[in-house]
């Protein structure tokens, strides 16, 4: 490894021998950094999401209105791992500045957009920023800090979840009402001007020496089409277009054709976009399972849960986002806990599976609920099920980034980031398609038929304005079609587990004298592990 310059700033990346508490103080302003950085990624949907009804009033375009989510949706999930690699090749910090200052365009851009074509347009840059910043606080925290210390920084990661969920539909309402639409994207500007400036003053990585490098291409080409081609079938599937009809069929194939391509193509190439080696690793492998599977499960019970206290138990919206503070708390209490557990034993393999099975105990319970289910207990299921998604949420970031060489820090973070985005696709997808099935059936069958096109759109409100038989028979089809959802999502929490029970408790770098090399051996810790590299 060539020999690092000593910096003289003392910016984080330093490790000067006998000055621990400088640099924890370093690290927590750079933390502190990329928690608001992860924040604006997480709270932008959520707020935009409940301006919608007044963008589409003011700008028109009704049947255009999926695409300002699904353009935005399909950029990121593309740009995530091309995002990753170039942090690898070219520097993590100024990629990541790139992607926020390509973020905060978009957002400006789509505040002064004028029609709704504008708005998908700018939403699509916006998204392309979005890519790279989850992946690079992951990826930056992964430089920063060695993956035995790192569990003390999980709880500041599930709070910043747990606020964007509950906070950003209250938000969104407030600044629509108050401020109008366009500030829904402009209120992004003070919060990445902090990151920006916090990031450019306080992080200082070290500098890598590469030679000259010829960018993959065509690989990611054919990892963007493989990508969008997967995400329009999991959005349009069933809704836009029946799952048998030839978009749909077309798209598959397209899909399938790009991939298979891909892997060929990153098999030759000098530097992989995703290179394939990674995933010759077991723990990353089955990380990438997991998180996966709890993308599938996380997202989908986001969306159904408050569908379910609206409809049956006669939440308000407002209050149906409040609801579901016992499952965010429980998450991040649970991640806190799992990560001070992990920092000072060193093992983690147990929080997998402990993960997994609370997440289909709970999935279960919720499955048993009907329309005599109290708020208390539907609660209790919740807590039960946020639980399990702490145990796995960060722990899987960790184990597969100490599954990998400091090389592919940024790819791992990128591919694990992919996976679970790509899970929260096909989970909405599918449990939405079981869910909106099962109701029009049941409506159908109870005599419901007025309500049916719209059956899974009811409000509270409008749910009051129904005949009592219809509202009944409403409620009972809700209760049903999350029956079905949440049995579906236990179903798919058991391929977790499974995946978890053959988790290699490897130790974690940082933890000793010896790090762990990609191959699960052993490898100098002065090349990965305890001791950083001085920076530049």
């Amino acid at each position: 490894m060539a020999e690092l310059k000593k910096a003289t700033d003392g910016g984080v990346g330093d490790r000067p021998a006998g000055k621990p508490e400088r640099q924890q103080r370093s690290v927590r302003v750079v933390m502190l950094a990329l928690m608001i950085t992860m924040l604006l990624a997480m709270l932008d949907n959520l707020i935009v999401g409940t301006a919608m009804p007044t963008i589409v009033g003011d700008l028109g375009g009704l049947e255009h209105l999926s695409w300002v989510v699904t353009a935005y949706t399909l950029a990121t999930a593309a740009s995530t791992p091309i995002w990753g690699k170039l942090g690898d090749m070219y520097g993590r910090k100024n990629v990541f500045l790139t992607s926020i200052v390509l973020f905060l365009v978009g957002s400006v851009l789509s505040g002064m957009a004028q029609d709704m074509g504008q708005l998908i347009g700018f939403r699509a840059v916006q998204g392309l920023g979005a890519g790279g910043l989850m992946v690079g606080v992951m990826a930056i925290i992964g430089d920063l800090v060695p993956p035995r210390e790192r569990g003390k920084y999980q709880g500041m990661m599930a709070g910043v979840m747990a606020i964007a969920m509950i906070g950003g539909p209250l938000v969104g309402g407030t600044i629509t009402d108050h401020l109008g639409w366009r500030w829904s994207f402009y209120i992004n500007l003070p919060l990445g001007a902090v990151a920006l400036a916090m990031v450019t003053l306080v992080l200082h990585l070290p500098k890598r020496e590469r030679a000259e490098v010829k960018i993959d291409y065509l690989g990611a080409a054919l990892l963007t089409v493989g990508i969008t081609a997967i995400v329009l079938v999991t959005t349009w599937g069933g809704s836009e277009y029946a799952w048998g009809s030839a978009v749909i069929v077309g798209l598959i194939a397209i899909g399938a054709v790009s991939l298979t391509g891909f892997c060929f193509v990153e098999m030759q190439a000098a530097e992989p976009i995703i290179p394939l080696h990674i995933f010759r690793n077991l723990n990353f492998t089955l990380m990438s399972v997991v998180g996966f599977m709890s993308g599938f499960v996380m997202f989908g019970a986001v969306l159904f849960l408050p569908l379910y206290q609206q409809s049956v138990q006669g939440a308000s919206a407002t209050n149906s986002g409040l609801l579901l503070l016992p499952m965010l708390l429980a998450m991040m209490v649970v991640s806190l806990i799992a990560g001070r557990v992990t920092t000072s034993t060193g093992k983690y393999k147990i929080f997998p599976i402990l993960g997994s099975v609370l997440m289909v105990s709970g999935l279960f319970l919720l499955s048993r609920m009907d329309t005599g289910t109290t708020r208390l207990t539907s609660g209790i299921y919740m807590a039960v099920l946020g639980a399990g998604m702490g145990f796995l949420m960060q722990i899987t970031m960790l184990v597969a980034q100490n599954s990998v060489e400091m090389k592919d820090m940024g790819v791992a973070s990128s591919a694990t980031t992919l996976f679970r985005t790509l899970g929260s696709s096909f989970g909405v997808a599918i449990m939405g398609a079981l869910f909106t099935g099962r109701v029009q059936d049941e409506m159908a069958a109870r005599g419901g038929g007025a309500v049916t096109a719209r059956s899974a759109q009811l409000d509270a409100s409008s749910l009051a304005k129904l005949p009592a038989a219809v509202r009944e028979a409403y409620q009972f089809a809700v209760s049903s079609g999350t029956h079905i959802a949440f049995l579906v999502g236990a179903s798919v929490g058991v391929i977790a587990l499974i995946a978890s029970v053959f988790v290699k408790e490897v130790p974690l770098r940082g933890a000793g004298p010896e790090a762990t090399s990609s191959d699960g051996g052993a490898a100098p810790a002065a090349a990965v592990g305890a001791k950083q590299p001085e920076a530049v």
